[in-house]
């Protein structure tokens, strides 16, 4: 039987040597390969292979967008403290991938740096509302200036973007008294304009009803006199003349007005005078009236004659 003990030690060795030669790397990764210490080759995705003891895995960088997210505080023109939140998503460009590892260090702290430098440059040049409404302008300030030097490092700056703008609770607080004042001025004019359309359409509607009373109590009139003219022709082909009959009607209508006072259970109104002798004497008076004027017309139209004869 073989003796394989005295050689185990060696085919150990060679085992691990083997295996120690290959490596795996992830997709969007990218791993820098040292050799004695000095760079050899950048390896992507998928098996690959190394000279075991004298090649290294120096290194690996991932290739996806990364988010950078930087709190910035400063002073806008009006002198009001805010702070804003810049987000910051970069990544490392595939052909700049040595650059990205031998020439920077620390590039979350280098991108901080640089969105620091240009948020407390361009802010402190806006008023507080105006930081709200440029700050598109603000994010494409921090990319030029990020793309600028970021670019030398082998980072690509995808996107930046102000997700937060937070001033002091007390300026909030005096920005929410303000805004609700202004809300609740709104508020009052609409309420004034609804009352005051309210009322123009309260006269309008009155004004209409009273046109229309007037309308019918016109058209109740002119009724009644129809009525009274066909009721003295009436009169008049029996023998009564207009005076009488005028006279008449009147007194008829009084005892109509009688009629209709009985016919009211809850009546409070109290005619007077309303004796039995009312009606007879009031027909005798308007009779008297009226023959007396017709006197006093013929007498004032004969001496207007005489006049003008002379």
């Amino acid at each position: 039987m073989l003796n394989l003990l005295p050689v185990l030690p060696y085919i150990l060795a060679a085992f691990f040597l083997i295996a120690a030669s290959f490596f795996i790397i992830k997709q969007q990764t990218a791993a820098i390969i040292e050799r004695f210490g000095r760079f050899q080759s950048i390896r992507h995705s998928g098996p690959q292979f190394k000279i075991p003891l004298v090649d290294r895995v120096a290194g690996k960088l991932s290739l996806k967008i990364q988010q950078l997210d930087v709190i910035v505080e400063t002073k806008t023109l009006d002198d009001v403290f805010v702070k804003l939140k810049v987000s910051v998503q970069y990544k490392v460009i595939k052909d700049k991938v040595y650059d990205a590892f031998y020439k920077l260090d620390y590039p979350h702290d280098q991108i901080t740096s640089y969105v620091f430098d240009v948020v407390r440059a361009e802010v402190p040049k806006m008023r507080l509302d105006d930081v709200f409404v440029k700050k598109d302008d603000i994010a494409i300030a921090v990319k030029t200036e990020l793309n600028d030097a970021m670019m030398d490092y082998g980072y690509d700056i995808i996107k930046t973007l102000v997700t937060d703008i937070d001033p002091d609770a007390q300026v909030k607080a005096a920005m929410n008294r303000i805004n609700a004042a202004d809300r609740e001025k709104t508020a009052a004019q609409y309420e004034g304009d609804a009352q005051r359309i309210l009322i123009v359409e309260k006269a309008k509607a009155e004004a209409e009803s009273k046109r229309l009373q007037g309308q019918g109590i016109a058209d109740q009139r002119r009724e009644i006199a129809r009525g009274l003219e066909e009721s003295v022709e009436v009169l008049n082909r029996v023998g009564i003349n207009s005076q009488e009959a005028s006279a008449l009607i009147v007194v008829t209508q009084h005892y109509d007005t009688l009629q209709s006072l009985g016919e009211e259970t809850n009546s409070n109104l109290i005619l007077l005078p309303n004796s039995p002798q009312v009606g007879s004497n009031m027909l005798n008076d308007m009779v008297a009236s009226f023959t007396a004027s017709n006197q006093i017309g013929e007498a004032m139209k004969k001496a207007q004659k005489d006049k003008d004869n002379e």
